[in-house]
């Protein structure tokens, strides 16, 4: 049995038995490298740490009990010294307060200021006084020379009249005294040429002319006989109407000058005077060549 494990131990292995020991080997010597990196590193924040690794064969055998190291001293640290901190400045020493103004003081700039203050309020008062007063002169004085100016126009416009006046009286005077001259230089020659006039006469004809005073009832007398009116004429209208005749009456024209108010009445006299044709003649032989002749419906 012994010599048959022996055997084994020192024979060649098989073809193709080499991976699964190859393979343990591998991991083992990548946990073996895993295990010393971090070991290296753990020795500078901690104890070293120590890492087994066990390796197996094929036939068990009795391992030797392990050296244990005596544990390596920590490492020391070098503490670099804390300046001690900085002694504060002193603080500056505060420049005493200049001393303040006494009451006397405050008492006499207080009462200059109001001085200068009462002073300037009267310089302003006195500039308005002043504007307003050369305003008020400026207007007095327009208003001066806007009534002298009136005054003047109005001065002139009573001279213009006057002299207009005196002009128009002395035009009638002029005229007058003319008119009396002609007058008188008329009476000269009619009463040279034979006038018929008695001495009381005003007249300046040779002789005198026109109606006497009942001519106009005998002419009225003559048309009233041919007037046609049978409408009513309230109020008893009046008609006037103005008659031009020859030398021996017989009527040239007629108008009418002055109407009524009632149509019909107006052409009722105007066809009367129509039908007439000719006027009486007067006490002293003659017609007038032109006369005004009123009637009424009820006269």
């Amino acid at each position: 049995m012994q010599s048959t494990a022996d055997h084994l131990d020192l024979a060649p292995p098989r073809n193709g038995r080499w991976l699964g020991p190859m393979g343990l080997a591998l991991v083992a010597h990548g946990l073996l490298v895993i295990a010393l990196t971090m070991g290296v590193q753990w020795q500078h924040d901690a104890e070293p740490m120590s890492v087994e690794a066990e390796l197996w064969s094929r036939t068990p055998q009795q391992a030797a009990p392990r050296e244990v190291a005596p544990p390596p001293p920590p490492p020391q640290v070098q503490q670099t010294p804390t300046p001690p901190p900085p002694k504060p400045a002193p603080a500056p020493t505060p420049a005493p307060p200049p001393p303040g103004p006494t009451q006397a003081e405050i008492a006499t700039a207080q009462a200059k200021k109001k001085a200068e203050a009462d002073k300037r309020e009267r310089e302003e008062e006195a500039k308005k006084l002043a504007a307003q007063k050369a305003a008020a002169d400026k207007l007095a004085a327009e208003r001066k020379a806007a009534a002298e100016k009136a005054a003047a126009e109005k001065e002139r416009q009573q001279k213009l009249a006057e002299q207009k006046r005196e002009q128009e009286r002395k035009e009638a005077a002029e005229e007058k005294r003319l008119a009396q001259a002609r007058e008188d230089q008329i009476k000269r020659m009619m009463g040279q040429a034979g006038a018929t006039g008695g001495p009381q006469s005003t007249g300046t004809a040779q002789q005198s002319s026109g109606p006497t005073p009942g001519y106009a009832g005998r002419v009225a007398a003559r048309i009233r006989p041919n007037v046609v009116f049978t409408d009513m004429a309230p109020g008893n209208p009046r008609a006037e109407v103005e008659v031009r005749t020859q030398p021996d009456g017989t009527i040239t024209s007629r108008k009418l000058v002055k109407s009524s108010g009632n149509a019909a009445w107006d052409e009722a006299v105007l066809r009367a005077i129509d039908r007439t044709a000719t006027l009486p003649k007067d006490t002293n032989g003659t017609v007038p060549s032109s006369m005004v002749i009123g009637l009424r419906p009820l006269d």
